[in-house]
Formats: structure tokens, C-alpha cells, sequence
């Protein structure tokens, strides 16, 4: 997926056309194309090559893009990693996913002649972590053209073009921000990635964007921005594209109010785009992509399964997870949703697994589980999403076990969440009981303790303080 030759063919159209600006400056496409094939060269003088996974972890989100680029320019696939995972959690995803060379800082630069990699649409050129992965970790990777083909979908859909700024303000180890950076270097657009949410620049990078892309509890922040600025902070946003969990329709409503269009989306790291809402009417599948629910007998909710060219090739050294695929080339991450025919509108009902979309991340309970089973005291644990009204839903543990007479002491549930989760993985509501229920297998009854916390009138759910 990485953009290479289409940012060295901007580099040659427009080289002084600012490509990216991060917390460090401005880059202009002649600047990001030269650092790039540098960095290239660097690569080849560490030996790697066509078909090699590097490990990126920049903190600066303009070296990270650097490091993708001349990754792209030798053939290699970037993995990209986290630069605020501790060195324990690094060596734990470096074990499980093998890689030819790591690198923390900016890559290596070298004079020389350019490193000569022909892109091709199967070439592995993407690999990221899913949403809640610390536990077991589960590297997703893609080939260039499972994303590249769907730009020219998306351009039509946003109007995204050379003269946008877009303003990136996540993360570029999330899919949802990574995405968004390549495809404004493949649009020649400008990339506006601070790296990270800061609400208090928001106001002067919505100064310079036409286009935002946000996760849905994100923008009413953007709302707000624009509204306390009177017109002159955003006055030149245009639209917002907004994906990873379901967008209340007020937002939507204020966006317009604001004159910015919302094009909604949903997909997943593995499936990339499935549906998208372009006026507000529903989710209905992004060009390329067939959706089939199935419905079980005596069920009312099915599986999403997903074929499409977007799809990713799977999971890294043979890591497990929510990604299954039939022998049709049919996906599922396991998403309900209501019964669906052609031409229908989507409409999704969450996941069948369990999984928690809190804020746009996805997160596995069992990962969450598996660590906080090691704390002392703790006998067992459920993990669930509780609804929050901004996140969509936040992560919740139950605790089943006894110190001090009291239950599992809560400090002690939060260093371990600290020392082994990534932010969206820790609970941020916690809940004692004496004892689970339980399924007939002896199982914890996960859906019988969501209910219970839900309704709110349980004795024996105890908050922890």
C-alpha cells in the first residue's frame, strides 16, 4: 500500500508543494521524495531487501512516513509499530513476529544511486497490529494494491485532490490514520499528522485543512472547534471522513449546520472498506465489495461476510484472531448485523465475538482477560463493553476472587493493565463479584454479566473504587 512512486512522480510535477507537516515542520515533495531514497539506500546497506519486514517505531509521525517510503522504495514490507510500547512489549511482538531489521529512530541515510524496487499490486508493502492485540500479537498485512485500488473510489466519493490539505490527528500505527496519510501523498495532497490527538492545537490545524479524518467520538470535538472559531478556525474545512464505529446522526446534522459534508464509513484492519454512508440515508457497500449476512436458523442477527478486492492477506506468523475466511474467499471479523439483500442499507448490530469498539479501536476481551488473570487474588475475570455515550463503549472488568475480604484490590488490576495493555485495551470501569455466573461447560457467562451490569441491579456486582 505504501506510495512510493507516487509521491517521487508529485516530487517531479510539483516539488515544492508541501507534502507533509508534523510536529517537526513542513516537508515539501522534493524533500520527502529525497529523504525517502536515502533512507532507501540506508536500507540496502543494512541488507534489506525485496520481501523483507521491517519493524518501524518513529515517534515523529514524518520520520514514520519516511521509514514506510523507502521501505516501499527496497521492496521491503514496513510493520509498524508503536514507538510507546515498553521494551518488554516490544520484545514480546518481536518474538512472535520475526522480522529482518528494527528500527526506533530515523532509518539511516546514504548518497548513491537509487534503489531500484518495480511496485506491483501483489507486493506486501503494509503490515499493522489490530486493535487489542497486546496479549497475542496479531500483525495484519496487505498487499499494495488491496488499498491502493480503492483510492480512486474514495477521491470520487470526498474530492480529495492535489490542493487539499488533510488533516490526520491520530496515530499512524492505527490502519484508520495510516491509511489516510498514504492516500493524501498518493493524491499530492498535503498531510497535515501531529501524530497524536492534541486538542489544544486542533483549533490552528483546522485553520489550514479542507478535510479531516476522525473516528466518530472525535468529531464533535471538530465541531466544536469550528463553531468556537466563528468561521475563522476550519473556515476552509470541507468535509470530514469519519470511520471505526457507528456515527450518531446528530454529528452528522451539526457537521452540515457547520458546511461540512460527513462521508462515513465502516470497515475493519482486515477487510479494510466494506460499507460507506456518503449523505446521511445508510451504509451501503463501498464499489467493489459484496456483502453477505448469514443468518443461522432460529437467529434474527448474522454474520457480516465480506469479498472484495480490499480484503488484507491474513495474519502474520500464523497469529490467531477474529479474521476467518471460507473457501469462496469470504471474510468475516465477526460483526452482526441485521438480515441483508442487494441493494439494501446495512445495518450493523455489533460484534458476535464479544470484541469491544470503544472509540474507534476494536478490542479482544480474551487479551484483556489473559492479563489480568496473573494478577494475585484474582480467581477469574469477564471483560465487557458498557456503553459510554462519546466512546461507543468502554472496557469493563469484572473480577471474581477475594483479598483482604474485599475483593481484588483495584490497584493492583491497573499496574498490570499499565505494564501489558496498549490505552484502549484498559478498563476504565471495574466491578468485584464473589462468584461468575456460568455457562453449563463451566464457562464464564459473558453475555448474562453484560445484561446484568447493563441493568444495573445486580448485589452481587460491586464497583471497586
Amino acid at each position: 500500500m505504501p506510495v512510493a512512486a507516487q509521491v517521487m512522480r508529485h516530487a517531479s510535477a510539483r516539488p515544492g508543494r508541501i507534502a507533509v507537516s508534523g510536529p517537526g515542520g513542513d516537508l515539501s515533495y522534493a524533500e520527502l521524495a529525497a529523504r525517502a531514497a536515502r533512507a532507501a539506500r540506508g536500507l540496502a546497506g543494512e541488507g534489506v531487501g525485496p520481501g523483507a519486514l521491517v519493524a518501524v517505531a518513529q515517534a515523529d509521525p514524518v520520520a514514520l512516513l519516511v521509514a514506510v517510503l523507502a521501505a516501499d522504495l527496497a521492496g521491503a514490507t514496513p510493520l509498524l509499530c508503536d514507538h510507546a510500547w515498553s521494551e518488554e512489549r516490544r520484545a514480546q511482538v518481536m518474538a512472535a513476529v520475526p522480522v529482518a531489521a528494527r528500527f526506533d529512530v530515523p532509518l539511516p541515510e546514504a548518497d548513491g544511486p537509487p534503489v531500484r524496487h518495480r511496485p506491483a499490486p501483489h507486493d506486501l508493502t503494509w503490515a499493522c497490529f489490530s486493535s487489542g492485540s497486546t496479549g497475542r500479537p496479531r500483525a495484519v498485512v496487505r498487499t499494495r494494491g488491496s488499498w491502493t485500488g480503492s483510492f480512486g473510489h474514495l477521491d470520487e466519493m470526498t474530492g480529495i485532490g492535489p490542493e487539499d490539505v488533510v488533516l490526520i490527528p491520530g496515530p499512524l500505527v492505527s490502519s484508520l490514520y495510516g491509511f489516510a496519510a498514504v492516500h493524501t501523498l498518493a493524491a499530492g495532497a498535503t498531510a497535515v499528522v501531529p501524530g497524536r490527538w492534541s486538542p489544544g492545537g486542533l483549533a490552528e490545524q483546522l485553520r489550514r485543512a479542507t478535510v479531516v479524518h476522525v473516528v466518530p467520538h472525535r468529531l464533535p470535538a471538530v465541531l466544536d472547534a469550528l463553531e468556537a472559531g466563528h468561521g475563522s478556525a476550519g473556515g476552509r474545512l470541507r468535509t470530514a471522513v469519519v470511520g471505526g464505529a457507528a456515527l450518531d446522526a446528530a454529528a452528522r446534522t451539526r457537521a452540515a449546520a457547520a458546511g461540512v459534508r460527513v462521508v462515513s464509513y465502516y470497515g475493519a484492519t482486515e477487510l479494510s472498506f466494506v460499507a460507506v454512508d456518503a449523505d446521511g440515508a445508510g451504509l451501503r457497500p463501498f464499489p467493489g465489495v459484496e456483502i453477505d449476512v448469514r443468518v443461522l436458523p432460529g437467529q434474527v442477527l448474522g454474520e457480516v461476510w465480506v469479498r472484495s478486492p480490499w480484503l488484507c492477506e491474513g495474519y502474520l506468523a500464523g497469529a490467531t484472531g477474529p479474521l476467518r475466511q471460507d473457501d469462496g474467499g469470504w471474510m468475516t471479523v465477526g460483526d452482526l448485523a441485521e438480515p441483508h439483500r442487494p441493494g439494501e442499507v446495512l445495518r450493523l448490530r455489533g460484534r458476535g465475538d464479544g470484541a469491544i469498539q470503544t472509540g474507534g479501536a476494536t478490542v479482544v476481551p480474551e487479551d484483556v482477560e489473559e492479563v489480568l488473570r496473573k494478577v494475585p487474588g484474582v480467581d477469574d475475570v469477564v471483560v465487557v463493553g458498557t456503553p459510554h455515550p462519546y466512546l461507543g463503549a468502554v472496557v469493563t472488568a469484572v473480577v471474581e476472587g477475594a483479598v483482604e475480604g474485599e475483593g481484588v484490590v483495584r490497584a493492583a488490576l491497573e499496574a498490570a493493565a499499565r505494564a501489558e495493555l496498549d490505552p484502549a485495551q484498559r478498563p476504565r470501569r471495574w466491578y468485584a463479584a464473589p462468584s461468575l455466573p456460568r455457562t453449563p461447560s463451566g464457562k464464564p457467562a459473558r453475555g448474562l454479566i453484560a445484561a446484568r451490569l447493563a441493568a444495573g441491579d445486580d448485589p452481587g456486582l460491586r464497583r471497586l473504587a
